[in-house]
């Protein structure tokens, strides 16, 4: 990367993978730019991870996305790595509804998040990697992105469509340097919201941690030029598939 002071934006900064990810950048020496809606969680975190900056964010709302990665980049600097982290459709009130059922409007709302926001995030941020010629996005999705279940109905198919948005802006931004990978978890990820929506009863070897989770994205988004993914799954050991 050409920039002396490299900088890493994280979007959907919770407990979990989004911790954790800041954490592992801010180790590695990485200025690390946390999004949340929550402001006071990412502010707290901000005590605590060295070279890190909260900013309050609601990636339902373009606008927002915008007026936000228009403060970073003024006050911060441009992101040499982008990931994307953001999910509407597992914390706000579980998965679970009949397509005759529920509210469909939440259909709009999970695609806004999950898949529109991506689009806006990548037209602030692109640029300046492709001028750079440097840079990587990295997405982190899950099985939905590949099947779609019945109760899964308001939020797999805007991680499908997460995941052809991603693979279009690879094949655009992979020949001119700009790395974009989508990282499917195929799993429960241990965070306090997780395990009682999904798995209440499970031992701790049936989740996939997000600390390492974190590695394999910083990994994928270092990963040398000659030997780039995109389409990356993982899962725990005893996972079935």
């Amino acid at each position: 990367m050409k920039n002396k002071e490299k900088i890493c934006l994280i979007a959907g900064v919770g407990p979990g993978t989004g911790t954790q990810s800041a954490k592992k950048f801010s180790k590695n020496d990485y200025k690390v730019i946390m999004l949340a809606r929550n402001i006071n969680f990412i502010k707290n975190l901000e005590k605590k991870i060295h070279n890190s900056f909260a900013y309050q964010c609601d990636v339902s709302d373009m606008r927002n996305i915008k007026e936000t990665c228009d403060q970073v980049i003024t006050e911060v600097g441009n992101p040499d790595i982008f990931i994307h982290n953001a999910v509407a459709g597992v914390a706000d009130g579980g998965l679970a509804g009949s397509f005759l059922g529920d509210n469909p409007e939440r259909l709009d709302r999970n695609f806004n998040v999950n898949t529109k926001s991506l689009l806006y995030f990548a037209r602030a941020l692109a640029p300046n990697m492709i001028k750079n010629k440097s840079g990587s996005i990295i997405i982190t999705g899950n099985t939905s992105a590949l099947r779609g279940k019945p109760d899964f109905i308001y939020f797999a198919p805007t991680k499908a469509a997460q995941r052809i948005l991603a693979q279009s802006l690879a094949r655009e931004l992979g020949p001119k340097g700009v790395h974009v990978a989508y990282i499917l978890i195929d799993a429960a990820i241990d965070t306090p919201r997780t395990r009682p929506i999904f798995a209440k009863d499970k031992k701790d070897d049936y989740f996939c941690k997000p600390e390492d989770i974190a590695n394999e994205v910083f990994h994928v988004a270092h990963q040398a030029r000659s030997a780039w993914s995109f389409d990356v799954e993982i899962r725990p050991d005893i996972e079935k598939w």
